[in-house]
């Protein structure tokens, strides 16, 4: 059988294919897919956050997005990120622009336009509301937290770290 490659070029070609493998072999093994990307009335979002990859793959893409929120629930010794919130985003009109929708985990990303917001988020039976103000080129983040001892029936939780 005879090789494509001169035989002082074979040890080289060889080292380059392990290392290619083992990249390989070594990028799938950690690989994040990222969670899905939804849009409603011409607003793409996308949430996420469960567990320690994805949450710092949010944490990565966040200042790619003009709108970031995150959620969580804190008492006077820890935290939980909160999950299952039920975001709202109204306009400067009072549009909604984003209409109760669910966040899959306690980050939530928002391709809005430079301008005025109000967002609301609604965990169990407790809503907070804030304004938030996009600037353009610029990335805008809202923190929600709950007080220990929300209703938190419908949603789901795990420690900050």
């Amino acid at each position: 059988m005879t090789s494509r490659f001169p035989s002082r070029t074979r040890p080289l070609a060889a080292a380059m294919l392990f290392g290619a493998v083992l990249l390989g072999a070594l990028s799938s093994a950690h690989a994040t897919v990222n969670p899905p990307i939804y849009m409603t009335h011409g607003v793409e979002y996308m949430s996420g956050g469960i567990g320690s990859d994805e949450a710092q793959l949010m944490e990565t893409v966040s200042p790619r997005w003009p709108a970031t929120f995150e959620f969580a629930v804190k008492d006077h010794k820890s935290a939980d990120f909160a999950a299952n919130v039920h975001v709202t985003v109204r306009d400067g009109s009072g549009t909604a622009l984003l209409d109760n929708v669910v966040s899959g985990g306690p980050f939530m990303v928002a391709r809005l336009d430079p301008g005025n917001y109000e967002v609301e988020a609604r965990l169990g039976s407790q809503v907070l509301k804030q304004p938030l103000h996009v600037l353009p080129g610029a990335a805008a983040k809202a923190t929600f937290v709950w007080p220990a001892g929300t209703d938190m029936a419908s949603a789901g939780t795990r420690a900050v770290q």
